[in-house]
């Protein structure tokens, strides 16, 4: 049997993931029209970016997350314009859900479950709480100094932006803290989860201290 390449088996988890970063964004939405034929909505997309990063690392992660949304926005009418804002938004928090996992805690190497959980739930946050602040921000000034939005309308999209992306971010880190949880041992089983950065283990052998 021919040993397996890790980097084709990222590929094609970070295919399937941005698939569902798009069927979940795309067809599972509650859209809230706005004025001037814009729209904002509910949406729990993100998720599968967060799912990502934990699983694949912040690069492929935050790649899934921006093609499977960005195909999404591309798809529809309303949000065609915003491409380039969600394909960079969705990278930048696969790149920091990605970096607190991986890079800070090394939860791919530990072998303690409420280390993993803790961390998992901290780097989800902290991606999320990324786009609470900068969705509606970049969107404000990408509407109305890119696409030329009047002010007024730009900014009651702001406001509506923020209170959809905070309720889609608490959707997303439980959603998305849950199903790591659920795949991991069943990605580890079958030696599906491949090795995040180098794949060195960590420095902190099994994360003992933690396990209070």
């Amino acid at each position: 049997m021919s040993k397996r390449n890790p980097r084709i088996i990222k590929w094609a988890q970070t295919a399937l993931l941005a698939a569902l970063c798009y069927v979940v964004f795309q067809f599972l939405q509650i859209k809230i029209p706005m004025p001037g034929g814009d729209a904002t909505s509910f949406h729990a997309g993100n998720a599968f970016c967060v799912l990502a990063a934990l699983l694949l690392g912040g690069t492929y992660g935050g790649l899934a997350g921006a093609i499977g949304m960005g195909i999404g926005d591309l798809l529809d009418p309303v949000y065609a314009v915003s491409f380039p804002k969600t394909f960079l938004l969705k990278f930048c928090i696969g790149l920091i859900t990605g970096l607190v996992a991986h890079k800070i805690a090394h939860i791919s190497s530990s072998q303690d479950p409420k280390y993993i959980f803790r961390w998992s739930l901290i780097a989800s946050c902290a991606g999320m709480l990324f786009n609470v602040i900068f969705d509606p921000l970049v969107g404000y000034f990408y509407k109305q100094y890119i696409l030329g939005q009047p002010q007024e309308m730009a900014s009651i999209l702001a406001k509506w932006s923020t209170l959809t992306t905070f309720v889609n971010a608490v959707i997303s880190i439980v959603l998305a803290t849950s199903l790591y949880h659920l795949l991991r041992p069943a990605l580890l089983k079958q030696g599906m989860l491949m090795p995040i950065g180098n794949g060195k283990p960590s420095s902190i052998p099994h994360h003992t201290a933690d396990a209070k």
